[in-house]
């Protein structure tokens, strides 16, 4: 046999070819195949794996790992991309190209390899995870290098040698999936201008076909966690799934947006995230409650470099880790409920409540119980301008 290699395979057609072009050059190719919640047929794929020349498949089933270790750390960070972008791409990367790295060790084989194209972020994701974990592994990345430029080669070279593929069906866009929600983009969506056909969406519902009434959900957190929806103890794969389905027929969770990709181009990208918003406007506002002014806002901060670290492909990496320490300890009094009203594309926290609460009703309120000292604000705001008094003096406005 041949120098082994363990391939990310998706079953598509670039990673069909990948299998019958490295076979073709003398490499023994593993097909590895993580389960994140794709909703792919593996029984289909590993024989279509092993069909087109593969010695091996390996398939892994990864969803409770990839929600508690790589879905739920994000969500305690707040982590958005770019103000739109729950990063379910991003955070399916690093924990597949784990896999890759630990099915090598036991392979005993000396590369990796991956089927992302030159321009994408993924390529990035991918091979800075693995040298990250296991710098010795060689990558190969045969799409940046063959001599196929297009699919319609691909599809011809797929024709040629028998690879049992369909290509009978012409896919406008490129679509990833997996628990978290869904990326689509291509086709048509690269004209900026051009709004997304209803079709292209798996999860919600347009606005016109969302249920007439609000729907209201309650979801209970512990540590920052989601342990409830509802009032029933769920576990994290389960209550994605349901809020996605409660929340997608709402219409909630669509994003279209212009994207800076890592690679320093601007792409046009269509995300669904039903339960991700969902969950993340909860968690947003039972933070607001028990943390303090300064956690709050230096978490922020955090949140929106913790995203970039994510988006970058640079999970493994110390600075993420420190992060994690430091989001793992803000955490620890996020327990308790947020009440939602979901209506037409909109997702309103409309409740709160925690054990941990911050908030004291006899110092906000302006009725009868108040026990704010108001004659205090007149020193208080003496001493908070001092340093600013006479500053603007003779400026012109």
């Amino acid at each position: 046999m041949g120098k082994k290699v363990v391939l990310a395979y998706s079953g598509g057609l670039d990673t069909s070819v990948i299998i019958k072009w490295l076979a073709k050059r003398g490499y023994d190719v593993i097909a590895y195949m993580a389960d994140v919640g794709q909703g792919s047929d593996f029984a289909q794929y590993r024989k279509r794996a092993l069909a087109t020349g593969a010695s091996k498949v390996v398939v892994e089933d990864l969803k409770d790992e990839f929600v508690k270790e790589f879905v739920f750390k994000a969500l305690k960070a707040d982590a958005v991309y770019e103000s739109g972008y729950l990063l379910a791409t991003a955070l399916s990367r690093p924990i597949i190209a784990k896999g890759l790295v630990e099915t090598a060790h036991k392979e005993n084989a000396e590369y990796v390899a991956h089927g992302c194209t030159g321009k994408g972020n993924d390529q990035v994701r991918f091979e800075v995870t693995v040298r990250s974990l296991d710098p010795r592994l060689k990558i190969l990345a045969p799409v940046r290098e063959w001599e196929l430029k297009t699919r319609s080669e691909e599809i011809e070279y797929a024709k040629d040698n028998n690879i049992p593929i369909d290509t009978t069906k012409k896919k406008p866009y490129s679509i990833d999936v997996n628990l978290w929600g869904i990326s689509i983009e291509s086709g048509k969506l690269e004209d900026p201008y051009h709004e997304p056909d209803e079709d292209i969406y798996q999860l919600t519902k347009g606005i016109d076909k969302a249920g007439a009434k609000p729907v209201y959900v309650e979801i209970e957190f512990k540590g920052g966690i989601p342990v409830k929806l509802n009032g029933k103890t769920i576990g994290g794969v389960g209550l994605i799934l349901k809020l996605a389905k409660i929340a997608g027929d709402a219409g909630v969770g669509r994003s279209d947006m212009i994207e800076n990709r890592l690679v320093g181009i601007k792409s046009r990208e269509i995300y669904e995230a039903p339960a991700g918003w969902t969950l993340y406007a909860a968690h947003k506002a039972l933070e607001s409650l028990v943390l303090d002014r300064e956690t709050l806002h230096f978490k922020d901060l955090i949140a929106q470099k913790y995203a970039e670290l994510t988006y970058y492909g640079l999970w493994y990496t110390p600075l993420k880790s420190a992060f994690d320490k430091f989001i793992d300890e803000t955490q620890k009094k996020v327990s308790g409920t947020v009440k939602l009203k979901l209506h037409k594309g909109n997702c309103a926290v409309v409740g709160r409540k925690s054990p941990n609460s911050l908030y004291k009703r006899e110092l906000a309120t302006y009725e009868e119980g108040d026990v704010f000292d108001q004659s205090l604000a007149k020193g208080f705001i003496e001493l908070w301008g001092l340093p600013y008094k006479g500053s603007y003096k003779g400026r012109k406005q």
